[in-house]
């Protein structure tokens, strides 16, 4: 009989019986927000089914500059991972996990073994897969052609909750736009200026949403 966490979880209905009877065996693991899963230069251990939480992936410049690849969250896979285990490579990222996380490693060998014998996890993997690449076309295209000031206006508007603040530092608003910390903050200190935000330590209060919401389009 399947193990509860897969009946309930956010894979049950994309695997067959076989994927399932081999996965159910295998025990979720607690991970602690701020947690490494792994850096670059490490070899994948095994497939990585999310449960409950976020874990973010970033790839870091020579010089020293981050940027936020993309998030997994329940229900995704990491594209960093499947290529490592598919083509037996290194990472080049780094992930950490945001929140606290439940996830549920499959090892190499059955993972092997499933991409082998399993066509509905086969096509799990490969869909998955595709869908990370989209995203990540789509980040090289916000990073190549849209204005800093416009990604950052949508990554606020996209990260603020009901009340309309941010909780991210500078540092973290420009990994996941792909730009410097010291370019965000003189943007913040504009749009601060504006009237538009607010800004205190660690937290930015959106103030006229309209105003920002024009600016992520690139008409501010």
């Amino acid at each position: 009989m399947q193990a509860d966490w897969l009946k309930s979880g956010p894979y049950a209905s994309r695997l067959d019986e076989a994927a399932s009877s081999a996965i159910s065996r295998l025990k979720p693991q607690h991970v602690p927000k701020g947690t490494v899963m792994f850096r670059p230069g490490d070899m994948p251990r095994g497939f990585v089914l999310v449960l409950g939480g976020t874990i973010a992936v970033y790839l870091t410049g020579r010089s020293g500059r981050e940027i936020l690849l993309y998030e997994v969250g329940a229900g995704q896979t990491c594209v960093q991972t499947t290529v490592g285990l598919l083509g037996e490579q290194a990472y080049s990222g780094e992930a950490v996990a945001e929140t606290d996380c439940v996830v549920v490693l499959i090892p190499l060998s059955e993972f092997q073994d499933l991409m082998a014998t399993s066509g509905a996890f086969r096509k799990f993997v490969f869909e998955a897969f595709g869908n990370r690449l989209s995203e990540i076309t789509q980040l090289l295209e916000q990073v190549a052609f849209v204005k800093i000031e416009a990604r950052l206006a949508a990554a606020l508007i996209e990260r603020a909750d009901t009340g309309g603040t941010v909780e991210l530092t500078h540092q973290e608003l420009a990994a996941i736009i792909g730009s410097a910390r010291e370019v965000v903050s003189r943007r913040l200190e504009a749009l601060r200026a504006a009237n538009i935000v607010e800004l205190t330590r660690g937290t930015i209060r959106i103030c006229d949403r309209d105003a920002l919401a024009a600016i992520a389009r690139g008409q501010g």
